[in-house]
C-alpha cells in the first residue's frame, strides 16, 4: 500500500472511528522521510487581490523601471491609498490597512513624509523599517532575509502592503543578486511570510541596460527574481509624450494581464504627486522596444557590473557565468568585453577539466572609463589585436 492510498484508508478509518493503532503505526513508519499532503483535503481559495489585477494579496509583485521615472513616487501613491482606503488608480475598490515601508534611496523627513501628505495618506497607519537588532544587541541595517522584524511590524498597523525600494539595497551580502539559487533562497521565505499574514509585497527594482525588448529579461540581477514574484509590473516613458509615464505589465501568473495606465506627475509647491490618466495600448513590451536614453549605463558597463559580483567571493566555472550571463539578459559577446575590460582571467581547472574565470586582484584597469568612451571601438591593448595573449586564451577555452 502505498503513502496516498494508506492516507485515504486512514481518513476513512477516522471518519468510520474504526482508525487502530496498528494502521497509525505503520502510515508513520512509511512516511518518516517526506511531507505530503492528500490534494483531496485541500480546499480550493481564491486569489485575493490588494488591487485587483496588480497586486496580488499574500505575494511577491516586482515593480521595474528606469531611475526618474517615478517608481518609488507609485509604491508611496499606492500606501497613500491603502492608508485611507481611497479608491485603487483604476477606480476599484482598495482594502484599508497599514503600511510596512523599506525605502533605502529617499529620506523620510525631506522626501518621504511630504509626498505622502501631498497625497492625502493617514501616516498613522504606516511605518518605516530603519533596522534591526544583532546578535549584540545593536541596531543593523534591515534586509529582506529578516522575516521576523517585517513581520513584527506588519503585525504593528495591520499591513496589507510591504514596499521594498530598491530591493538590491535590501539584499543581504552574502546574496549573489545575479545567482539564480541565492536569490530564490533569499525571496523565498519572504514570499512564505507574505503568504501566512496576507500581506502584498511590492519590490522595486531598476531595469538592466541590454538591447532585448523582452521585458521578462529586463530587469536588473537574476532571472530568479521575477521568477518568485506572482505579478511584475513595469513603469516607462510614453513614446508619445515624455512627461507621461505607463504603468504596464510584465507578468501575470494569477490573472490576465491587467490594463496598461497612464500617469503624469505635478508638482504641487515644489512635491511631486501623481495623477493617473486613462487606459493606454502601450505593452511592456512595445515600451522597452524604445531606443535608450542617452543618459543611461551601457551594456557593457551592466556586463562590468554582473562580472564583479559573479566572480567576488573567488573563481567561478566558465559555463556557469556564462549560463547566469545569459539569464541576466547579458549577450554573450558584451560579456567577452567585459571580461576583457575587467581584466579577468581564464585559468584551467585541472587536467580534463574546464575553465574557471577569476578576478584578479591586483595590476588590473578596474575603472571602465576609457573603456565605455570607446565604446565599440577599443584603443590600446583592448583593440581587436592589441592583446593577442588574452584572445589566444579565450579561444583556447572556446575550443576545449
Amino acid at each position: 500500500m502505498d503513502g496516498f492510498d494508506l492516507a485515504e484508508t486512514l481518513l476513512e478509518d477516522e471518519k468510520k472511528g474504526t482508525i487502530t493503532l496498528e494502521a497509525t503505526k505503520e502510515f508513520k513508519e512509511q512516511n518518516t522521510d517526506i511531507d505530503i499532503v492528500c490534494l483531496d483535503t485541500v480546499t480550493a481559495e481564491k486569489v485575493n487581490w490588494l488591487w485587483s489585477g496588480y497586486i496580488p494579496l499574500g505575494k511577491l509583485t516586482l515593480l521595474d523601471g528606469d531611475p526618474g521615472l517615478g517608481k518609488s513616487l507609485f509604491a508611496l501613491d499606492i500606501t497613500a491609498r491603502i492608508s485611507t482606503g481611497q479608491p485603487m488608480p483604476d477606480g476599484s475598490p482598495a482594502l484599508h490597512g497599514g503600511v510596512v515601508l523599506m525605502s533605502l534611496e529617499d529620506g523620510l523627513a525631506d522626501t518621504i513624509v511630504p509626498r505622502l501628505e501631498v497625497a492625502g495618506a493617514d501616516k498613522s497607519k504606516i511605518v518605516a523599517l530603519q533596522g534591526v537588532k544583532d546578535l549584540e544587541g545593536k541596531f543593523r541595517f534591515p534586509t529582506v532575509e529578516d522575516i521576523e522584524a517585517i513581520g513584527n511590524a506588519c503585525k504593528k498597523v495591520d499591513a496589507k502592503l510591504v514596499a521594498i525600494d530598491p530591493l538590491m539595497g535590501y539584499m543581504g551580502g552574502c546574496v549573489n543578486s545575479w545567482r539564480d539559487q541565492d536569490v530564490r533562497r533569499a525571496l523565498s521565505p519572504l514570499a512564505k511570510m507574505a503568504e501566512e499574514i496576507g500581506v502584498a509585497v511590492v519590490i522595486v527594482r531598476h531595469l538592466n541596460k541590454t538591447s532585448s525588448s523582452n521585458s521578462i529579461y529586463r530587469g536588473g540581477g537574476s532571472i530568479g527574481i521575477i521568477g518568485a514574484a506572482r505579478s511584475a509590473l513595469l513603469i516607462a516613458k510614453d513614446p508619445e509624450n515624455e512627461n507621461r509615464r505607463i504603468l504596464a505589465g510584465i507578468k501575470s501568473n494569477l490573472a490576465p494581464l491587467p490594463s496598461s495606465l497612464s500617469y503624469m506627475i505635478e508638482n504641487i509647491d515644489g512635491i511631486p504627486k501623481i495623477v493617473w490618466g486613462g487606459v493606454s495600448s502601450h505593452t511592456a513590451d512595445a515600451l522597452l522596444a524604445i531606443p535608450s536614453s542617452p543618459e543611461e549605463k551601457s551594456a557593457l558597463e551592466d556586463a562590468n557590473e554582473f562580472l564583479r559580483e559573479a566572480l567576488l567571493n573567488g573563481a567561478v566555472d566558465s559555463k556557469e557565468v556564462l549560463k547566469q550571463a545569459r539569464e541576466a539578459g547579458i549577450a554573450e559577446r558584451t560579456l567577452h568585453r567585459a571580461k576583457k575590460v575587467m581584466c579577468v582571467v581564464s585559468k584551467k581547472a585541472e587536467f580534463k577539466s574546464g575553465w574557471l574565470w577569476v578576478m584578479p586582484s591586483e595590476g588590473c584597469q578596474n575603472d571602465t572609463k576609457v573603456a565605455i568612451k570607446n565604446n565599440g571601438n577599443l584603443g590600446g591593448d583592448l583593440a581587436t589585436f592589441g592583446n593577442l595573449e588574452g584572445i589566444q586564451s579565450d579561444l583556447k577555452e572556446v575550443l576545449i
